[in-house]
């Protein structure tokens, strides 16, 4: 979760020359990369499996999806599998853009998402033992965890139910040519059917939660704005005979809703049982009527009981 920028009341406003710098800069880095030789765009990894399938909701249609204007996207900094992602959060223009657009201007690669480095620590080593399946991202964002796996091969499910960011999963869907690998779903992934009303944090998206007060927790200015999505269990979504390597789940406090919604896939015997990583923070958890507690009762109820803390991740296995 990107940290909010400081209030500076001495930063002076940016002018229309930044402004139409900026504009420029994106095209100029969109055009370079659409006619960039095959050897100059970042190394990725293809493959030539279908897209997966459900029979219990249907899949995000990006061709079929109105495109956000304008994209800024760029290739990740120091990710040893790389990949490109497009920002849906701006900032605040022209006063205080996000700190990825300021880098682009310098010419930096976006700062790397902590979250892209694990993934792909984790994904490698079951790469060189040759394991396959599915990878699931729940609480997708922008794809930050999505494009990290797609890149190196596996295929991944991703649920997001903010639009806004599905646009951008879009966006990186096509810079990064992973549209055989990646399904998107529109959708809060839960433990029931049906629909839930959500709560969009204007300006910080990333913080978009289904309680209000988890929503507004560290950025209580911001406007909220309720909406109904669809929920879903990922036990609807995935058959018992689908194997699945990597379960993430970034929910802002609904971690337990999704996990008693994955009480199938996470009761697999050890060796079938997903790698877990979820966030446990437990002032979100609290806003969302749950806690830490009860998410490890649940956890050792199916089997996993070998759980270390990553800042405010939790890592669990059934070893």
């Amino acid at each position: 979760m990107a940290n909010a920028w400081k209030r500076d009341t001495k930063q002076p406003r940016l002018s229309l020359k930044f402004l139409v710098l900026l504009v420029c800069s994106c095209l100029l880095l969109f055009f370079f990369y659409l006619n960039s030789k095959p050897d100059q765009r970042p190394e990725i990894y293809f493959s030539d499996t279908t897209k997966f399938q459900s029979p219990s909701i249907t899949a995000f249609n990006c061709q079929k999806c109105p495109q956000s204007h304008p994209i800024i996207a760029n290739v990740v900094e120091n990710v040893k599998y790389p990949f490109i992602y497009s920002l849906s959060d701006l900032g605040n223009l022209p006063d205080k853009p996000h700190k990825n657009i300021v880098r682009l201007l310098k010419g930096k690669p976006f700062r790397k998402p902590d979250i892209s480095v694990t993934i792909q620590e984790i994904l490698e080593k079951m790469k060189n033992e040759d394991k396959k399946g599915l990878i699931v991202d729940v609480g997708a964002n922008v794809g930050m965890a999505t494009f990290a796996a797609a890149v190196m091969g596996f295929r991944v499910l991703s649920f997001e139910p903010v639009f806004e960011n599905l646009q951008r999963i879009c966006d990186g869907v096509w810079f990064n040519r992973v549209g055989d690998l990646v399904t998107i779903f529109e959708a809060a992934a839960s433990d029931r059917v049906g629909n839930i009303t959500f709560h969009k944090l204007v300006g910080r998206l990333d913080n978009s939660a289904v309680s209000a007060a988890g929503a507004k927790l560290a950025f209580k200015s911001n406007e909220e704005i309720a909406l109904q999505v669809r929920s879903i269990p990922l036990d609807k979504v995935i058959p018992e005979s689908e194997p699945v390597l990597l379960l993430k789940i970034d929910v802002q406090g609904w971690e337990y809703h999704v996990l008693k919604g994955a009480s199938k896939l996470l009761s697999r015997k050890k060796g079938e049982a997903p790698y877990l990583i979820y966030e446990e923070d437990e002032r979100l958890l609290q806003a969302s009527n749950s806690s830490a507690k009860e998410i490890q009762e649940f956890l050792h109820s199916v089997g996993y009981r070998h759980c270390t803390q990553h800042g405010t991740d939790a890592h669990c296995t059934k070893d």
